[in-house]
């Protein structure tokens, strides 16, 4: 939508509706000192009943702020659409740290699961790497990542900046002094969310199902664990990111239920790409790909053997759930307790 379009909107559309359509606008109104203006007007039959004082204060007349909030709602409506039609990225191989070829061209749909394997230090992260920011050769790696079958330039990639790709790393540390709610209302205004309460409270109602602890939504997000914050971060990515492409470095030492919070993101037909040591995630996965000496080696489609076989890692891994649980309530392991 271009400006003429904007101001158009702006001039047929109460306050009401345009902030139900683009929440960010409160901010607007906020930074101006305009929040108790009627919202039942257009902004400006609104600006017509407050105070010269009020806009003086700011060095504006009335039509400074129409054609201010023209640029506001423009400008991040570009920022924040979503990126659509992302149907599949291309690995193109590059060079290991021995300087050998990687032999591949990899394919990945989306709703597609892959995990990336191999031994701590042999370059997981480093793949991941690549694929955040669309490598084109110009990586240590000397990858490509193709987006629909094709290579971006560099205009392309720095349009895509924040909007391709969704990160969970290992370490999930807040710094912002604010709750779980503020800080899920302020990312769903920030990405124009509709009907941004229902969808925060999905949020912070699934975020509490994959933690192993419960928190409140007046928790600060200081005062959250690593797992807690890892799965708040996940819900958030599932239900208010755009980003077609999501990817997570060892999941399985998030305190978190990690299948669950596959299966979640698979729903939403992103791409997932997760680097991990845990076999119940690999074999989770439609394909994983093997890192050795800094380079892809090899990629493995799951086998229905393969996925049969989940079923009794299941029963491992649940016991081992049991004795986690056991030992962080102070209770002790019995022989019944390890019986699978």
């Amino acid at each position: 939508m271009i400006a003429q379009d904007f101001m158009k909107l702006i001039n047929s559309q109460s306050l009401a509706e345009l902030m139900h359509q683009y929440p960010i606008a409160s901010d607007f109104l906020a930074n101006f000192r305009l929040e108790n203006i009627s919202k039942d007007l257009t902004l400006e039959h609104a600006l017509e009943e407050i105070e010269d004082e009020i806009l003086e204060e700011f060095d504006l007349d009335r039509d400074d702020v129409l054609r201010n909030f023209c640029v506001f709602l423009e400008t991040f409506s570009q920022t924040l659409t979503p990126l659509n039609g992302v149907s599949s990225i291309t690995i193109n191989g590059g060079i290991n740290k021995l300087k050998e070829p990687e032999n591949i061209s990899l394919i990945i749909k989306a709703g597609e699961i892959i995990s990336i394997v191999g031994p701590t230090g042999s370059g997981k992260s480093r793949l991941l790497n690549d694929i955040e920011c669309l490598a084109q050769r110009d990586t240590p790696t000397h990858r490509q990542i193709m987006v629909n079958g094709v290579g971006i330039n560099d205009s392309q990639r720095f349009e895509m900046d924040g909007k391709l790709v969704a990160q969970l790393s290992q370490n999930m540390n807040f710094v912002m002094d604010l709750t779980v709610r503020e800080f899920l209302e302020m990312h769903a205004r920030c990405r124009l969310t509709p009907d941004a309460n229902a969808v925060v409270e999905k949020c912070f109602q699934r975020a509490n199902q994959l933690t192993g602890e419960n928190f409140f939504e007046d928790t600060k997000l200081t005062q959250l664990s690593g797992g807690q914050s890892r799965a708040l971060m996940i819900a958030d990515t599932a239900y208010m990111s755009d980003s077609p492409i999501v990817l997570i470095d060892e999941i399985e030492n998030a305190g978190i239920d990690r299948r669950q919070a596959l299966s979640l993101l698979a729903k939403k037909e992103k791409i997932i790409f997760v680097s991990t040591h845990d076999p119940l995630l690999a074999l989770s996965a439609d394909k994983r790909i093997v890192i050795k000496n800094g380079g892809i080696v090899k990629i493995i489609e799951t086998s229905e053997v393969e996925k049969q076989s989940l079923e009794a890692i299941e029963k491992f891994d649940n016991t081992l759930l049991k004795l986690r649980n056991c030992l962080r309530t102070g209770e002790q392991i019995t022989e019944e307790l390890l019986k699978l």
